[in-house]
């Protein structure tokens, strides 16, 4: 994907989503660094989850790893959308992406639990 633009596209993000080569890797932080890349992104990440959804094969692994590395990766500011997205439905590829994310602690580390 090196003929990938800076500012991409819901189809370029969700197929770098789902080869997840080093060099997608350091796009989609990119991406992730600027805010008003934010909406391409989680577009892009519905996208990507939506045609895990509708193959032939689900490949949980991946999908899990998915949810892992942006859960790991992605800002603060993203994370409760990230967490929405991968609740927003109970087919087993949300499922997957879902665990993963929850693995990565992303969002507990955004939003750490009040000391009472």
């Amino acid at each position: 994907m090196s003929t990938v633009a800076p500012i991409g596209n819901r189809e370029s993000v969700a197929d770098a989503l789902a080869s997840m080569s080093p060099e997608n890797e350091s796009w989609l932080k990119l991406m992730m660094d600027n805010p008003s890349s934010d909406d391409v992104l989680l577009d892009g990440l519905h996208l990507y989850l939506d045609r895990a959804a509708a193959g032939r094969f689900l490949n949980t692994l991946k999908l899990q790893k998915v949810g892992e590395w942006i859960g790991s990766a992605a800002p603060a500011r993203i994370q409760i959308r990230l967490s929405e997205a991968a609740k927003s439905s109970q087919h087993p590829a949300f499922i997957a992406f879902r665990e993963g994310y929850n693995r990565s602690g992303g969002l507990q580390r955004a939003y750490p639990a009040a000391k009472i």
